[in-house]
């Protein structure tokens, strides 16, 4: 299943007792049409707050379903939550939505004018004061390619080692009224917990002057979460793509 879905009601993909999550509401309506002996398994695990507009899950249906009926009736028990399953596609025994995905890519969108937001209000991140944006590229550059992100990775993470490599982090911008919209694009095989927010909120304070482009490399050095510049709010990311070697989804 490809998802979309706005994060802001939501405490995050992974199921929680007693609270509302996306993974809760997408096997919620599922097991209204068969008896899923399996949860639905993600390509990864969306904080509280954090939109997707790319995610991909997996799980086994004891029924035979056409996708596109499937697609549609999740969607009719899905209403009225902002989720939306936008296709599935039949896949073998052998596909893990998270194990089997080579790529992932996150989009974090910042607004940087000084009138409050209106429209995009709960999808984005609003920075009043002017930002740098040579700084902030100069200082992104400093993140490609293989590092230790210990300082740059929440102290819950579970994952097994901070070593992770990310293949792209551009920073391109878009004129809006009285402002401009700056989105920071990220990819890499996978990603460590807090790791694009933590990056970003360090990459704001470069463009703040609060931080030289050259402090992110002294921190990357550290290793020391405690060094780390503020962890940027949860609603201005997007999970955008997964990539894998063979899934036949649309754009």
């Amino acid at each position: 299943m490809k998802i979309e879905y706005d994060g802001a009601p939501f405490c995050g993909w992974q199921r929680q007792n007693n609270m509302r999550t996306v993974q809760g509401a997408v096997e919620a309506a599922l097991r209204k049409l068969d008896p899923l002996p399996s949860g639905v398994q993600a390509a990864g695990r969306t904080d509280a707050g954090v939109h997707a507009t790319g995610q991909v899950a997996h799980c086994d249906m004891q029924k035979t379903w056409e996708p596109w009926v499937l697609t549609n009736a999740v969607n009719y028990h899905l209403r009225p939550l902002p989720i939306s399953v936008v296709q599935i596609v039949e896949v073998g025994d052998k596909f893990h939505a998270r194990f089997s995905a080579l790529e992932r890519q996150y989009l974090f969108r910042l607004i940087n004018r000084r009138p409050p937001v209106i429209h995009d209000r709960g999808n984005v991140w609003q920075v009043k004061h002017t930002l740098d944006v040579d700084a902030m590229r100069q200082a992104a550059e400093l993140f490609l390619g293989e590092h230790d992100f210990t300082t740059f990775r929440s102290t819950k993470c579970q994952a097994a080692s901070p070593i992770k490599s990310i293949d792209d982090l551009r920073i391109t911008t878009k004129d809006i009224p009285y402002g401009r919209e700056i989105q920071f694009h990220l990819r890499a095989r996978s990603f460590l917990h807090n790791q694009v927010r933590s990056i970003v909120g360090t990459l704001e304070r470069v463009g703040s002057d609060a931080w030289k482009p050259e402090d992110v490399q002294t921190a990357l050095d550290a290793k020391d979460r405690t060094v780390c510049g503020p962890v940027s709010p949860p609603q201005g990311l997007y999970l955008t793509h997964v990539h894998y070697p063979e899934l036949p989804f649309g754009a």
